[in-house]
C-alpha cells in the first residue's frame, strides 16, 4: 500500500488490537501504548482495543465496581495521552463509575488524535447468558442516538461484545450513517463461542453492508480471533490467538460497490423501534 493510497480521503487504515488486560491498570495502559505504537507504525488512523481494556478480573464481581473511574480519571487521561502521542483515534473499553455505587457502566471511549473524547458508548445488552450474570455488577446503558465520529471522510460507530447478538443494535448504528463499526469485546470462550463470534461479525457486516473491526481479548479472558471484515463479509485480517495488532484498509469504493450489488439497506421494509 502506498502512503498516498493510505492517506486518500476515499481510503483509510483501521487497526484491531488484541491482548489480555488484567487487574493492573498501569500495565494495561502500557500494553495499549505499545499496541497503539505498532498500529500507528503500520499506518493506522483508527485503533480499536478490547472491552474492559482498563481492568479485567477473573470473574465479574465487586472488583469491577471497586475499579471504576470517571471518564476523566487515570485511564481516560492515559488513553487520551496515547491517542495524542501517536496522532490516531483510539477506542477502548473501561469501567465507568456511576452515581449508583452498586453497579457501574461498561463504557467505550473514543479519543481523537488530539486526545479529546469524541464519542462514548455504554453497553446496552448485558451478558446474562452461558452461565454468566453481568447485570449483577453492570448497569445497562440508556437507549440514545448512536454517537459517531469522523476520520478521513468515514463515519465510525461503536458497540460492545454481547450487543453483537442483537442485529437491531448494528442496524441503528448504520442508520446513523456509520461506514465502519468498531466492536470491542471480551468474548468469553465456551461451547461454539468462537464460531458464533466469527459468524455474527460477518453476518452484521453483510446485512448492513459496512466494515466491522472487532477487537477481542486474547486468552484466558477472551476467545481471540480479532478481525476486520468488509461489507461483503470478507475477512480482511485476523489475529487468531496472538497478542498484537492487525490492520486493513477501508475503502469508499468498496462500500459503494457492495451497496450497488446488495441494496439491502434501501430495499428493507422495516425499521428499528425501542422496546
Amino acid at each position: 500500500m502506498t502512503e498516498d493510497a493510505a492517506n486518500s480521503p476515499s481510503r483509510t487504515v483501521v487497526a484491531v488490537a488484541q491482548f489480555a488486560p488484567d487487574m493492573n491498570k498501569e500495565a494495561n495502559l502500557k500494553s495499549l501504548r505499545t499496541l497503539a505504537s505498532d498500529a500507528a507504525g503500520q499506518g493506522a488512523k483508527v485503533l480499536v482495543a478490547p472491552e474492559y481494556s482498563m481492568f479485567t478480573p477473573p470473574r465479574s464481581d465487586e472488583r469491577l465496581i471497586e475499579s471504576a473511574e470517571d471518564l476523566g480519571g487515570d485511564f481516560g487521561t492515559g488513553l487520551s495521552a496515547i491517542a495524542a502521542e501517536f496522532g490516531i483515534f483510539v477506542v477502548a473499553g473501561m469501567n465507568e463509575r456511576l452515581p449508583n455505587v452498586s453497579r457501574i457502566s461498561n463504557t467505550l471511549v473514543a479519543m481523537d488524535p488530539r486526545g479529546e473524547l469524541v464519542a462514548t458508548y455504554r453497553k446496552l445488552h448485558l451478558y446474562d447468558a452461558f452461565g454468566y450474570l453481568e447485570s449483577a455488577v453492570i448497569a445497562p446503558g440508556e437507549i440514545e442516538d448512536p454517537q459517531t465520529f469522523q476520520c478521513d471522510g468515514f463515519t465510525f460507530g461503536l458497540q460492545t461484545c454481547y450487543d453483537l447478538r442483537f442485529p437491531e443494535v448494528t442496524r441503528r448504528i448504520v442508520d446513523a450513517g456509520a461506514d465502519v463499526l468498531l466492536l470491542p469485546a471480551q468474548w468469553v470462550p465456551g461451547p461454539l463461542k468462537e464460531d458464533h463470534w466469527t459468524t455474527l461479525i460477518r453476518a452484521r457486516a453483510i446485512e448492513n453492508t459496512m466494515y466491522i473491526a472487532a477487537a477481542d481479548q486474547s486468552a484466558r479472558g477472551g476467545a481471540g480471533a480479532s478481525m476486520i471484515v468488509d461489507p461483503m463479509g470478507v475477512v480482511l485480517c485476523s489475529l487468531g490467538e496472538q497478542v498484537g495488532v492487525a490492520t486493513a484498509q477501508v475503502s469508499r469504493s468498496r462500500i459503494d460497490e457492495v451497496r450497488e450489488k446488495n441494496p439491502a439497506l434501501s430495499l428493507r421494509r422495516f425499521t428499528v423501534t425501542e422496546r
